[in-house]
């Protein structure tokens, strides 16, 4: 045989080929699909087979077609054919595979059955298992029965006495995932993007939004453009938003975002709407010790001075006269559209005062024909005369 020959021969075994054990994880080409089976091309002298339900949608539709890379786990060598899963727990499961994916990180499915002691019982393919409530999620578990009669993927964290005592985590799979997606969004997002994402935690502060691998902090002086006092006045658990990208900082793991941008600035328009000497309908949204803050609309909110408020008497604090969420009708004194400040006056304090004015008596002239005759005037004149 010639060199060429035998150059051939080993080409059909190359050196980087190296034979796979239970547990590896390897990218594959779907090369194949044939009833129940799905054939791949593993880099390897044969091929391996794949369950064709793993990669089945709800419907019991294939999300998959030829030609396409799937990422899988090598399981078994089954009479010379290999046989590989993205998780176990979609079929028949025994004792000695879910000890190799302890071993090995392979993922398994498993369906919560119910809330016991600590956690949750899950089934995965007959098999009982046990996740403690901090591994269920990446986030604190609020409300158990969120996650009943629900499948997930978890990871195998603890193995014993032969399969009786098997401890999951959805946790570590879901962080696993997340960094990925993390690495992915490095080179996807940037400062003053509009992205969508969803709330999942809501603090004083603000409201987390998961933007898909990563989460980033709306302050809530960035949630809309009016005063809020309460975040779950605005937003709640679950809620699709869109937001602006403020900052980045990868290193620090810090994203800032921002609602209120996404959103009409009401003050662009404000001045056409609030010109001196309107008047207008607004509620009393805040109390301060100066004044009172009033809505106009969602987003404007003009100050109601202390002074401007008792009728003329004297008030150490607003809450003597008014009260939050009282409507007023009040009068645009002045408007400052650079400074987003408008301010205000009771446009009916302001009637009561001109009727009172209007109404009230003049005093009494302090002219001489009013103080008497002429003869009265010289008779005080003398007595001051000879009192002197």
């Amino acid at each position: 045989m010639s060199n060429e020959t035998f150059a051939d021969l080993f080409s059909d075994t190359p050196a980087s080929q190296k034979s796979l054990r239970p547990g590896n994880q390897v990218e594959a080409t779907i090369v194949g699909i044939s009833g129940e089976n799905i054939f791949l091309d593993v880099g390897q002298k044969s091929e391996g087979v794949l369950s064709a339900s793993e990669l089945c949608n709800q419907e019991g539709e294939l999300t998959v077609a030829t030609g396409d890379k799937v990422q899988v786990f090598f399981l078994a060598d089954r009479g010379g054919e290999m046989i590989f899963t993205t998780r176990l727990g979609s079929g028949q499961v025994i004792a000695k595979e879910l000890e190799e994916a302890f071993i090995s990180g392979i993922p398994v499915e498993g369906r919560v059955t119910e809330e016991i002691k600590g956690g949750f019982s899950v089934s995965i393919a007959g098999q009982r298992a046990f996740c403690p409530y901090s591994q269920m999620d990446i986030r604190k578990v609020e409300n158990p029965e969120d996650y009943l009669e629900k499948t997930f993927l978890f990871k195998v964290i603890e193995y014993g006495n032969q399969g009786r005592n098997i401890v999951l985590s959805a946790r570590a799979i879901q962080e696993e995932r997340r960094q990925q997606e993390r690495e992915e969004l490095k080179s996807q997002l940037n400062e003053g993007m509009r992205v969508k994402g969803t709330v999942s935690s809501i603090r004083d502060f603000g409201a987390f939004v998961d933007l898909g691998g990563v989460d980033g902090l709306i302050p809530i002086s960035e949630i809309t453009w009016g005063q809020t006092d309460k975040v779950e006045d605005e937003l709640h658990l679950g809620q699709q938003v869109e937001v602006i990208i403020k900052t980045l900082d990868w290193e620090k793991n810090r994203i800032s975002l921002s609602l209120r941008e996404t959103l009409e600035n009401p003050w662009e328009s404000a001045g056409t709407r609030y010109s001196a000497g309107s008047v207008h309908q607004g509620t009393v949204s805040r109390l301060v010790p100066f004044g009172a803050f009033v809505t106009l609309e969602p987003g404007i909110d003009g100050l109601l001075h202390i002074s401007k408020l008792g009728a003329g008497r004297r008030i150490h604090h607003p809450r003597e006269v008014i009260e939050t969420g009282q409507e007023v009708t009040i009068k645009i004194e002045s408007f400052d559209g650079e400074q987003k400040r408008i301010a205000l006056t009771l446009a009916d304090q302001e009637t009561e005062e001109f009727e009172e004015k209007k109404y009230r008596p003049a005093p009494e002239s302090k002219t001489p024909s009013s103080m008497g005759t002429l003869g009265d005037l010289l008779k005080t004149q003398l007595q001051k005369k000879g009192s002197l």
